[in-house]
């Protein structure tokens, strides 16, 4: 009789230890951040939305904060894009270098298939910019 109870015991526990995993990985993928395709996470009107809605949420911040906080991301956006045209001519000279080093290692059979890749890039990233 005592041994049937502590094998029941151990069932239960074993029962009960499986329910706290179960338990614990369902609220882990409960509260995981699922992806969601349809948003652009380079579109800087929805980078921004987030980012204001996790200070206001996170620093509990008032209207008038949010309000004041605008001109703010406004400004900082300004700046980082007159500093990006400021040194576009410097990257692209850096870039261009960068290809011209790698078309002197290339065989002619490479030249080809390099200047198809290029290509293909920057078809991606116009299609990225607008």
């Amino acid at each position: 009789m005592r041994r049937s109870s502590l094998i029941t015991g151990i069932y239960l526990l074993l029962l009960f230890l499986s329910g706290v995993a179960v338990g614990a990985f369902g609220l882990r993928l409960y509260t995981l951040n699922s992806v969601n395709a349809s948003v652009n996470p380079r579109n800087p009107e929805e980078f921004r939305r987030r980012y204001v809605a996790e200070l206001r949420a996170r620093l509990k911040l008032t209207d008038d904060q949010v309000a004041r906080l605008g001109p703010i991301l406004d400004e900082t956006r300004q700046r980082y894009h007159d500093l990006h045209e400021k040194h576009k001519p410097e990257m692209k000279a850096v870039q261009e270098d960068q290809v011209q080093k790698i078309r002197a290692i290339l065989t002619d059979a490479q030249q080809s298939e390099y200047t198809k890749l290029l290509d293909e890039r920057e078809r991606l990233r116009q299609r990225e910019h607008h």
